[in-house]
């Protein structure tokens, strides 16, 4: 079994979380940006890595991992059970060139959107609770915060 770190990231829009994800390599369908451990590195670091080679993404670990859960990775000749640690990722900046642009399609969705687009259910349940670990923001005023809701580009 392999054991890999994924960034869950996050931004708000209109003052509600959003999270981004990406398409993988070899089949396209929707995943978080993931990938294994790296000498040297933390935990964290590694998926920070990550988010940066397959989405472009420049931002902050918050917290240690906030759920796990695992899929099967195809090579050519056999297959893979792989456990993946996710850490929630607020982004600070989206690139608009990093290593893995030529190879991979990143979108923002809403949670429940990004939800419903992932294969694996622990995944999705993950997913789910994006709002309740990264609030929607209020002004003093009671209204949505809009001022720095996008990250730099």
């Amino acid at each position: 079994m392999g054991m890999q770190f994924g960034a869950l990231p996050v931004r708000l829009r209109d003052g509600r979380p959003v999270v981004l994800l990406v398409t993988s390599r070899d089949t396209g369908r929707w995943v978080i940006p993931k990938g294994w451990p790296m000498p040297g590195r933390s935990r964290e670091q590694a998926a920070a890595t990550e988010a940066f080679e397959e989405a472009g993404l420049r931002g902050r670990i918050i917290g240690g991992c906030i759920g796990g859960y695992s899929y099967w990775k195809q090579y050519r000749t056999r297959r893979m059970l792989c456990t993946v640690d996710v850490f929630l990722m607020r982004v600070d900046a989206e690139l608009p060139r990093w290593p893995e642009k030529r190879q991979r399609l990143r979108h923002w969705f809403t949670p429940e959107e990004a939800a419903t687009l992932v294969e694996e259910q622990v995944l999705a349940d993950i997913i789910r609770s994006v709002p309740a670990l990264f609030p929607a923001r209020r002004s003093a005023g009671g209204k949505r915060a809009k001022m720095g809701d996008e990250p730099r580009r």
